[in-house]
């Protein structure tokens, strides 16, 4: 196994033009939107390259709109994979029926690059348990960035690990993996930008309607506000009073405010902070694919630091980021003038800056 500190002036060097690579990004939601990138920096410079992407099935309908098409060529194949499920239903023959399953999926292309952003043990099982060509290379983490989970025996899984910059920004560190696997010049996150989903495709996205929205005399939900306020973590979360503070003002303004939620426990806290704001409401449960019509269509997206919130930034839909206890550096949304960053680890941002923000992105 060898290590490798790619920099900007690594000179490349020649490879086949259409190398079979595997891309082993499991999860998380946020996790694989900031991964997406990977498949349009690999077409660009290996248009006929085969381009598989291994990933939890719940992250499945995230890499869809990315899926090789008639018009368009993206990802030739998603392998899911379901190892949440699984472990809760390890004695059970379906289980491992679909374990036999998904490692035939694996086993069916011999694999030039297997790229391994993620730095788990389960990741580096996958690239075990992926086949590799004569040639083939497993490429992935040397260490982890400041504040991310890492375990760094997935390094035995590598043929070559990468060391990053301890702030490296998520889309970044995936980028130095794979330039460091082709022996390609780093990309330039300022001269080529991140690109994430093909725009004709979020354009189609249709509305959806939700009961308690308000309707225009077209039948199409008035202007409305999604308000992310939920978070895995309490400490990320911004203060409810907050949330307050500032739906009651924008509500003032014409905007609908909603409240998604993600469990029980955040749904009665959607309920108390949509019961303080006119108009507000607490929406049903809804999928991740329901998920993109909702924000596709909103006026503004307020969120913390969670995957939603970065759904809404790579749709390129006007887009608050606040943070609270994370730092902004690891997943801002720096490519777009219509997402606004706010906060920072340990730094509240207060209610008067995400109301100047929103106001300069509703205009």
């Amino acid at each position: 196994m060898s290590t490798s500190h790619l920099s900007s002036n690594t000179q490349a060097t020649p490879h086949s033009e259409s190398p079979a690579i595997l891309i082993v990004k499991l999860s998380s939601l946020g996790d694989v939107l900031h991964t997406l990138p990977m498949v349009w920096d690999l077409r660009k410079r290996l248009p006929h390259a085969q381009i598989d992407w291994i990933v939890e099935e719940a992250y499945v309908h995230l890499l869809e709109p990315l899926k090789t098409s008639n018009t368009f060529r993206g990802i030739d194949r998603i392998i899911p994979v379901a190892f949440r499920r699984w472990r809760k239903q390890l004695f059970q023959w379906n289980t491992w029926r679909e374990f036999f399953a998904m490692r035939a999926m694996l086993q069916a292309v011999p694999y030039d690059v297997v790229l391994e952003t993620q730095g788990l043990i389960k990741s580096g099982m996958v690239c075990a348990l992926a086949r590799k060509s004569a040639h083939g290379m497993v490429t992935g983490l040397a260490n982890a960035t400041l504040h991310s989970g890492y375990e760094p025996m997935a390094r035995r899984f590598y043929d070559e690990s990468v060391q990053v910059p301890l702030k490296c920004h998520a889309i970044d560190r995936s980028r130095w993996v794979m330039c460091s696997a082709l022996d390609w010049p780093l990309f330039d996150r300022r001269s080529e930008p991140p690109q994430f989903y093909p725009a004709e495709k979020t354009a189609a996205l249709s509305p959806l309607m939700l009961e308690g929205m308000r309707l225009q005399s077209s039948g199409l939900p008035a202007p409305y506000i999604l308000c992310f306020h939920a978070t895995a973590r309490a400490a990320k979360c911004w203060p409810n009073a907050n949330w307050i503070a500032a739906g009651q003002a924008l509500s003032t303004q014409g905007y609908q405010l909603i409240f998604p939620w993600g469990s029980p426990a955040e749904m009665k806290t959607s309920a108390h902070l949509a019961s303080q704001i006119p108009g507000a409401i607490v929406p049903r449960a809804f999928s991740i694919e329901e998920a993109y019509r909702l924000i596709a269509h909103a006026a503004l997206t307020i969120g913390v630091d969670t995957g939603l919130t970065h759904l809404s930034a790579v749709l390129g839909k006007p887009t608050i980021e606040i943070y609270c206890d994370s730092p902004r550096w690891k997943t801002e949304g720096y490519w777009s003038s219509k997402i606004a960053n706010l906060g920072d680890f340990q730094s509240i941002p207060p209610v008067h800056a995400v109301l100047d923000q929103a106001s300069a992105l509703l205009k």
